[in-house]
């Protein structure tokens, strides 16, 4: 379950982020998570309550946003989301697909925070 090591790192990156912003309190962490990136969104969930319990970002909402697979087809020129991951070839001319476009994401999007005072 790789999704605790990333839950951990999330948690590192946030609070370094907060250093900036004494007294500031994480309300939600947003992250941008490609299918292809192979991260179980529950277990993320899941993992995300245990590394944050005991922290400062133990009530922060985790929300994920998913963004599909959408790859390049040099012969018709196109960017095109594809349904699933089963198949790389573009779904208009059946070539397979030159350049993987989106699908691999997985970064903080944004940290919203409550300033103090």
């Amino acid at each position: 379950m790789h999704e605790l090591s990333i839950a951990e790192n999330i948690v590192g990156t946030v609070t370094e982020s907060l250093a900036a912003y004494p007294g500031a309190r994480v309300v939600e962490v947003r992250l941008r998570i490609g299918v292809l990136a192979a991260v179980i969104e529950d277990s993320l969930q899941f993992c995300w309550g245990i590394t944050t319990q005991g922290t400062t970002l133990e009530a922060t909402k985790l929300a994920v946003t998913t963004v599909p697979l959408v790859v390049h087809c040099a012969r018709c020129g196109e960017d095109t989301e594809l349904e699933g991951v089963q198949s790389f070839r573009c779904p208009r001319c059946g070539e397979p697909a030159t350049e993987l476009r989106q699908g691999r994401e997985l970064e903080v999007e944004a940290i919203e925070i409550e300033e103090a005072g």
